[in-house]
């Protein structure tokens, strides 16, 4: 069965998710838009948490973009405990195939908070 994502509607509500997942033992990593350029789907300071356990808290754009960002927070998670950046494209042609073709591209900080 799939589980519904209640998006956090204030960063009140996101960092008490956050909290109640890192308080509950769940190792989870924070993934920040630190630049964007051109049309995305969200901007500087857009933030998503993702947990070891494959939960996501809040968005930061959907489609290949959270792919993308979920999978270097896992990355960071399970293997190699470190912060990096990322660089997403929403030009390439995984954005076309997608149909995140919004034609810009975005920085995002992963940070692991374990």
């Amino acid at each position: 069965m799939m589980h519904q994502r209640k998006e956090p509607t204030d960063w009140a509500e996101f960092f008490h998710a956050v909290n109640r997942a890192v308080a509950g033992g769940i190792p989870t990593a924070l993934a920040t838009v630190v630049e964007s350029r051109g049309s995305t789907p969200q901007k500087k300071g857009a933030t998503m948490a993702v947990c070891a356990n494959g939960q996501t808290i809040g968005t930061i754009g959907g489609g290949c973009v959270e792919g993308k960002v979920k999978s270097a927070c896992l990355e960071a998670l399970l293997r190699t405990g470190r912060a990096c950046v990322i660089d997403v494209s929403l030009t390439d042609e995984i954005g076309q195939a997608d149909g995140d073709i919004c034609g810009g591209s975005m920085r995002i900080l992963v940070e692991p908070l374990i």
